[in-house]
């Protein structure tokens, strides 16, 4: 599959273009990470999703690529933080590096192929500093370093504001040294109790801007593919990295820019000023991983994206739905042998939709919707199979499983055996409910035995009672299975 078969829309041009790699078949591509002053919140682990089901597709569309997100561990927030607790700023975010990969393992975000820390790499931020020193865009002023805006005349393309509107609006504060409201610090001159590193300019520490550029020119080249991040992140950081990659090398910084929704709290954008932060360790424990997944990749990357209990608990039915079907087809068809032949229709058709969508920009939405009528087709051919043939009944459910898994390697999603992902989702259930899983399972025999002796009046009375208690039964080919019914 060519490179330009894939669309996506570039923040840089405000418009959707051909998927062009500098280099063919390879993509690199860098992603801002966590600044780990603090747990993530759920609009972080949105981006880190997104960008993590981008990579994916791209290697699933044959691209070889080379994925660096990075985490801030030396930042303001950081030594912030560890005043508050009495810990090294160092000692803080290491911990909190090692929580994010834990909430990133359970949210099934794969390792990138790079995960670099601003701490171990001070000798190339301070090279590249050096760099803008030489060439005139950057200036000392007692042990600061600062980024003279002045000196780079397509600072703000990436944001398309006005340069003189962005002067107006800004100060010098008190404590800085710059020579202008717009200059950005490079190197921060150290204070008593910071982290700090030897330079040429005196001991201190890297400003914020200036790690993303040293360490994706390391990984990825001082030119590379895609950049992405939040919609938050566009200025100044990205606009900053741009004026000081591109004024250190002379090459363009990146080729494409992306750029995910904010997400809002029941309509409300999140923000910590609103105090409506909900930190994604949280949000795992109270909602499955992959429904939380799901809900993410609900909505295309760019859109805007309303948190809300409903969405949650609709995201957890539909993967429950998921779960189900998968676990029906594997009872009728899982193991066995129908031999080649013909299948039912064109049961590929979902996939060749799935993959029209994620081509145009990435859509997850479509994506899901395709996957929605593979899902549909699926239970069809269980519950009530067009034709009495199951020899070609079995033969398109098996190319309809091995469709979802493809569909899985990139969406993140149906990783778990469905009985163990249904069992989770039932004990969580029944927790929150408070429902006697003792006395289900005491009426769930009585019923069985009624059923036997052919009294189906008593069975169907059981039943009735279970639902009077919040559960749903299920009567399936391998025996009766039981959920605790959704709310409503």
């Amino acid at each position: 599959m060519g490179a330009a078969s894939i669309r996506l829309f570039n923040t840089m041009t405000m418009q959707k273009e051909p998927l062009e790699p500098a280099e063919p078949g390879k993509v690199r591509v860098y992603v801002c990470g966590p600044t780990v002053y603090s747990y993530v919140h759920i609009g972080n682990a949105r981006t880190f999703t997104s960008f993590d089901v981008v990579v994916r597709y791209l290697r699933y569309r044959g691209f070889e690529v080379t994925y660096v997100r990075n985490y801030t561990d030396v930042d303001d927030k950081i030594i912030q933080a560890a005043r508050e607790t009495g810990e090294a700023p160092v000692a803080l975010a290491a911990r909190y590096v090692e929580a994010f990969r834990e909430d990133a393992r359970a949210l099934h975000l794969k390792e990138p192929d790079v995960s670099p820390k601003v701490s171990e790499h001070i000798p190339e931020i301070v090279r590249i500093i050096e760099k803008l020193v030489e060439n005139g865009v950057a200036y000392e002023s007692k042990g600061d370093v600062y980024f003279s805006v002045r000196k780079y005349p397509e600072y703000a393309k990436l944001s398309k504001r006005n340069l003189d509107d962005l002067c107006a609006g800004e100060r010098v504060q008190p404590g800085e040294q710059k020579r202008e409201p717009l200059d950005f610090a490079l190197w921060k001159a150290a204070k008593p109790g910071e982290p700090s590193w030897d330079s040429p300019w005196g001991k201190g520490r890297p400003g914020w801007h200036i790690e993303c550029s040293a360490m994706s020119a390391k990984y990825l080249g001082e030119s590379f593919d895609i950049h992405g991040g939040g919609l938050d992140l566009i200025f100044p950081h990205h606009e900053n990295e741009i004026a000081q990659s591109e004024a250190a090398s002379g090459k363009q910084f990146a080729r494409y820019w992306m750029h995910c929704g904010f997400l809002d709290m029941e309509g409300a954008k999140m923000s910590k000023s609103l105090g409506n932060v909900v930190r994604l360790r949280d949000a795992l424990e109270k909602v499955d991983p992959e429904a939380l997944r799901f809900f993410f990749l609900s909505t295309h990357y760019r859109h805007p994206l309303n948190f809300a209990d409903k969405s949650l608990a609709d995201a957890e039915q539909r993967m429950e739905y998921f779960y189900e079907t998968l676990r029906k087809v594997d009872a009728r068809v899982g193991g066995k042998d129908f031999g080649k032949g013909p299948l039912l229709e064109d049961p590929h058709r979902f996939l060749a939709e799935f993959e029209s969508q994620m081509d145009e920009d990435f859509n997850t939405a479509g994506a899901l919707g395709a996957l929605s009528g593979l899902f549909a087709l699926m239970n069809e051919l269980t519950d009530k199979p067009p034709v009495k043939d199951k020899a070609l009944v079995g033969r398109t459910l098996q190319a309809l499983k091995e469709d979802v898994r493809k569909v899985s390697a990139v969406l993140g999603l149906f990783e778990d055996e469905p009985e163990q992902w249904l069992l989770r989702r039932r004990e969580r259930a029944v927790r929150e409910r408070g429902i006697d899983v003792a006395e289900v399972d005491r009426l769930l025999q009585a019923r069985v035995d009624a059923r036997k002796a052919k009294d189906f009046a008593a069975a169907d009375q059981l039943r009735e009672e279970l639902k009077g208690k919040g559960v749903e039964i299920m009567d399936t080919p391998s025996g009766t299975v039981w959920k605790v019914a959704s709310p409503g």
